[in-house]
Parts: structure tokens; sequence; C-alpha cells
């Protein structure tokens, strides 16, 4: 399949209008809706923020790939559209992005269309393409110019860049969270540069139609290092002993010189399997990289624990609506029973392993969830749980490093036999003995706290939790709170979780409301996305008001967290709880007093917009003030 059977002339816009980078993805998804190439509009816009969040598609060299793979598209396709102004796309060079390429992919798209799809990258590798594309008039110019780029290279793709026979081979992964646009332009960006230079590379991706190109033990052991370009986990067993250059995917594109000479010249550390999913834990505390080596294991234990918090919550509020506070009757008691019995009961073991397994890779989910285990039927609960995960990954890392002194004949039997007996054994001892009766202690000392607690301090609470879900709005500070509403639920303490989603509706409500009640403060494109905020923020997906955030973060978030704080503060005055950990508004049969709990939503939610609706200035002045 060619890219010109995805572009169309009806998904080409030749000008377009839009100066921002909210705007600008309102405008292009507005056109792919209405060529009928989406099923929902508002689910593939949230699709490409989310992509967006993780890392910008604005490339540099004025061109911009925003992607997304989601069900909300109804026919897999691409969207040219060009700004002759330029648009403020965040780009990874600064510039202004002239050049976009939107490509919406469906969930079940077939191999077929998402090769295709990726081919794309290799065409915007090539300058007289994109000055051809910046000088188009027409939509049917445009193209023209990509058909006759696609056909000129048909048959030219070549996997391996090959030079003299003696010359020091470099080898290559690339790696994003999608695997559709960011994949391969690092791959081809690499590989371009590598032929200038004369430098044998090899590459390999990991892309939305898995490994291609995969690297052979061969090509290892031969290579002189290997670039690793991943903003993903990718297998790194294959390359102890090995220089290993580790960078963002954005690096691969950008910064491909720079990458080839630190390969060639071996100016990497040596890969060591004991380190390996942790990656090198002692220089990393040094360097500080405390997303890479804490949040990102304890957020991919809370990610795969979701599902379990989610379904058994709802379950157990379910009960309690049929069958009252009691959950009598067969129907209530089998819900409480599969909520509360069954997958609450494993709430704690699947984040510790999965936290542990986020450290050390497989061989530490075992041990993790036996210590998780541990620590939910020792009375450690939550907090247990998360000692229990972390635990288990740096005991396993440590077990690697100490096995791998022996021969190499036990490797067999390692990850069958002495991970899991040895790692089992120490987790569980250290959880039993020193873990379990501590921690325990200071989660019952809490949960008294929190149940003695009363009048403004109780209100005190209730304002820090629900400010902390509006700070950062889905990033670190949002999870915190949102894990310590989790963790009272499991510890029966249902207050602060009732503040905890009060919080995370507030800024996307209250900029609903501002963009309705405050029209001249707002472009087009953000009043259209406002509307779209009143049901993201009835949902509780606080990642609606991201774009707002972004545009203007001093106003957005202050007066966002004063909302939310407001709203949280009033709802634990008035004594709501909540024993659903998410759903909005639609599980307000879950909360105590749901009338006095939407009248603090409605409160916190009017204390952002008006915050906001003062404080910007109107759109005409800013207009005015730029010229």
């Amino acid at each position: 399949m060619k890219i010109s059977d995805l572009l169309k002339i009806d998904t080409v816009m030749i000008d377009l209008a839009a100066t921002n980078k909210d705007a600008a993805i309102d405008e292009m998804t507005e056109k792919l809706h209405l060529a009928g190439r989406l099923n929902n509009f508002d689910g593939f816009k949230k699709a490409i923020l989310q992509r967006e969040s993780q890392s910008t598609t604005g490339i540099g060299e004025g061109i911009a790939i925003p992607h997304a793979k989601t069900d909300a598209v109804k026919i897999p396709s691409i969207l040219f559209a060009k700004s002759k102004e330029g648009v403020a796309f965040d780009a990874l060079d600064g510039q202004k992005v002239h050049l976009f390429f939107m490509i919406a992919a469906s969930a079940g798209a077939n191999n077929e269309h998402l090769e295709t799809l990726s081919r794309l990258s290799s065409l915007l590798m090539d300058v007289t393409l994109r000055n051809q594309l910046l000088a188009a008039q027409t939509p049917e110019e445009v193209i023209r110019i990509i058909e006759a780029q696609e056909k000129a290279q048909d048959g030219d793709e070549e996997h391996t860049v090959k030079s003299a026979d003696n010359a020091p081979l470099i080898l290559a992964v690339t790696a994003c969270p999608t695997g559709i646009a960011h994949t391969y332009m690092a791959a081809d960006a690499l590989k371009a540069k590598a032929q200038e230079k004369g430098i044998a590379i090899r590459v390999e991706t990991n892309g939305a139609t898995g490994i291609k190109d995969a690297l052979t033990a061969a090509e290892i052991d031969k290579a002189l290092a290997i670039i690793v370009a991943a903003d993903k986990q990718v297998d790194m067993h294959r390359f102890a002993g090995k220089h290993v250059i580790k960078v963002p995917v954005a690096a691969g594109i950008r910064k491909t010189d720079e990458l080839l000479e630190r390969a060639l010249q071996q100016d990497a550390p040596i890969y060591h399997v004991s380190r390996e999913a942790s990656g090198q834990v002692a220089a990393a505390v040094g360097e500080g990289k405390f997303k890479e080596y804490f949040y990102q294991p304890l957020m991919n234990g809370i990610s795969n624990m979701l599902p379990f918090v989610v379904g058994g919550g709802l379950l157990i509020a379910l009960s309690f609506l049929i069958g009252g506070i009691n959950a009598e009757g067969p129907i209530a008691e089998a819900l409480n029973l599969i909520g509360g019995g069954n997958a609450f009961a494993l709430l704690i073991p699947v984040l510790a392993g999965f936290i542990a397994m986020g450290i050390a890779d497989r061989p530490a989910l075992a041990p993790g969830m036996v210590g998780g285990y541990l620590a939910a039927s020792g009375g450690a609960g939550f907090l247990g749980g998360l000692v229990a995960g972390f635990l288990a990954g740096y005991i396993v890392i440590a077990l690697k490093k100490l096995f791998s002194r022996l021969p190499q004949s036990f490797e067999g039997i390692k990850p069958v036999l002495l991970y899991p007996l040895f790692s089992m054994v120490i987790v569980g001892f250290i959880m039993i003995f020193v873990v379990n009766t501590p921690v325990k202690l200071i989660m019952d000392e809490l949960t008294t706290w929190l149940n003695g607690l009363s009048g403004t301090n109780i209100v005190l609470v209730g304002m820090i939790l629900a400010g902390m879900m509006a700070v950062d709005m889905g990033g670190p500070i949002n999870k915190a709170a949102f894990t310590f509403g989790i963790a009272m639920i499991d510890a029966g303490q249902y207050a602060p979780q009732a503040a905890v989603m009060i919080g995370g509706m507030i800024p996307p409500l209250g900029l609903a409301l501002a963009t309705t009640f405050f029209k001249n403060k707002f472009t087009l494109a953000q009043r259209d996305a406002g509307k779209t905020n009143y049901i993201m923020g009835l949902s509780f997906i606080t990642e609606g008001a991201i774009p707002f955030a972004a545009a203007d973060p001093i106003r957005v978030i202050v007066s966002s967290v004063v909302g939310a704080a407001v709203a949280g503060g009033l709802a634990l005055y008035f004594g709501c709880t909540l024993q659903a950990p998410h759903g909005g508004i639609f599980v307000i049969w879950a909360v105590q007093k749901p009338l006095l709990y939407v009248v603090s939503l409605v409160v916190g939610a009017i204390v952002t917009a008006v915050m906001v609706g003062m404080w910007k200035k109107p759109i005409e002045s800013k207009i005015e003030a730029s010229v």
C-alpha cells in the first residue's frame, strides 16, 4: 500500500490557520472528522494529546508528525497541513512548524497500514521534498509530489549501510511509545548520516508492527558499539559486554552525527546484565534520574494494578447500591465477593509484582507478588506492597550479579530455579521479620489519624489532596495523590478518595466554564476544546486541561489548584466519602452525601473559571500586543 492511498485530496490543508499547538491539533482533527475518517472527534484528539504529553512530535526542521493509534479512527489516514506563518508546536529545535503530517491509525489496523504509515518518515528525510511541499499551492500538487517521491524510493530501501569490509560496524535500536513515526525517522536519520560518513550500520526498529531487522548475535559480537535510541523498554540482555549509548528516540533524529562519533570512539559504558532494566542504579542516583529509576517502576505497578482497582471498587460500590450498606441479597453478595473478596485481594500483590518487574524484568515478578501478598496478609497494606516491590526488584538485580559468576551450564536453570527460589526466600524473610511489623504500625496510625480528623484538619487534608491532583494534571504529583487515595480505600478509609476525585475533575470543568462565560479570553479552537472538557471533567479525566495549561501555565495551573483545593476542602468538610476509585460523576451513587459533593464540585469549578476569566487578558489585547 502506498502513502498516497492514505493521503487524499480531502485530507490536505494548504493554509492552516492556527498559530499555536492546541489550535493546530483542533483544526487538523476537525478536518479528519469532516472527511469521515474518525469515529469519535474527542477520542482521537485525546489520543493525540496523550502522545504529545509523552514527548513532542515536532521533530525539527519545520516538521511535526502528530499521531495516534486508537479505535476513534474509522479509516486509517494521513492528513497533510501547511502553515505559511508557522505554528509554535514545542518542536525539538525550538523553531516554528510549517509542515504537518497527522497520522490516524485505527486500533485494529493491520500491519500493511502501519508499515505504510511508517514509510512516511523516510520521505521526510529528503530536504528537496520538504521544499517542494512548502511551495505547493494546491492539494492536487501535494499528492503529485508525494507520489513522485514515493515512486523514486520504491525498491530503494536498504537496512544495512555498507562500507569497506574491514570498517567497524555500528548497531542501533530505535523505539518510540507508539512505534509509528519517531521509531522510523530515527532509524532513517542514523542510516543517512552513517552513509554520508562511510560508516557501516545496522538498525533494528521496534515499531507498531513489531521488531523489524532484528540484530543477530553475530552482528552484536562484531559491533564496535550499540546505539539504543528508545523511549520504551527494549531487550537489553543481548548487549552485555558491549559499549551501549542509551538516549531518547528524539536524539536519534536530531543528534545523529554526535551519536555516531561517540559510537566510533566507544564513548559509552560497558553494559552489564546485572544492571539490566534498572539500568546502572548507582550511577543513576548520582545523575538524579528519579523518573527512570523510581517513578517509572512505580507507574508500571500502578498502571497494571488499576484495572483491579477500578473494576473491584465499582463492583463493591455497586453491591452497596443494590443490597444496602451490608450488601444483602445474592446479587449484592456475589458482586461484593468478586470485587472486594477477590479483585481487591490482588491489588497489593499485582502492584508489588509489576514494580519489581519494572526494575529487574520478568525474574522479579514472582518474588514481587509474593512479597506483596505477604504485605497484604501481614497488615502492612499498600505501603508494604510498595516496599515489597522495590525490595524484590533490587534483590533480583543483586542475585543476577552474584549468579553471573556461575559456569555457563547454569544459564538454563537460573530463571526457573535459582532466581525464584532465592529471591522468594530473601524477600519473604525480610517482609515477615523486618518490614511488616513497623509498616503495619505506620498504616494503623495513619488510618487512626484520618479517622480522628474533623473540622479544620480534615478540610486541610482535602485541600492538599485535591490541590495535588490539579498541579501537574496527570504527572507525578497527581499520581502521588491518586495512589494515596487508593491506599486509603484499601485501608477502609474512603474520605481521601472523595477529595482526590473531585480535585481531578475541577481543572477541565473549570476551564470549560471559563471558555463558556469568558469567550473573549479564548480563541475559537480553545472554546471548542472547552466543550469537550465538560465531558472530560465529569469523567475524571484531568488531562483535558493540559492544552490550556501548556498555552498559559501560570494562570491556568494556579487557578486550577485553587479551585480544586476549595472543592476538596468543602467535600471533606461536608463529610463526603467515595468508595469507587474512578468514574467521576458517573459513580455519584458511590458517594456518601452526593448532593453536597455535587455542590462542592460546582463551587470549585466556578472558582477556577472566575479566576481564569478575570486573570486572562482578552484575546484581542494579546494580538495587539504581539504586533
